[in-house]
């Protein structure tokens, strides 16, 4: 799995894109069964747009559904990339990529 780092205007970074599901909630669901993983928020029109947050391993994610895909983002750039793929992975196992 390939990480991206883009740093976006509010200092997150973007590290990375998976296939979008349908409904969103699966998703959400899933980063659940994630160890140490916590959902924080979610918000969803129920038909174009989803917003995932949660907390895992001390760090604040988002994962947002954009143009077909889910991009995630991590608030802390630093955050460790062995920590960004353990989230990326999880999640592609839902989203058929993993």
């Amino acid at each position: 799995m390939k990480l991206t780092h883009i740093i976006m205007h509010d200092g997150s970074r973007d590290f990375g894109a998976l296939p979008e599901c349908f409904p969103h909630e699966l998703l959400r669901d899933h980063v659940a069964t994630l160890p140490e993983a916590k959902v924080t928020s979610f918000v969803s029109d129920g038909v174009t747009e989803a917003w995932l947050h949660f907390q895992f391993r001390g760090h604040q994610f988002a994962a947002n559904t954009q143009y077909g895909e889910w991009w995630f983002f991590v608030d802390d750039p630093q955050c460790p990339d062995e920590f960004l793929l353990e989230v990326l992975t999880h999640c592609a196992k839902k989203l058929g990529q993993g």
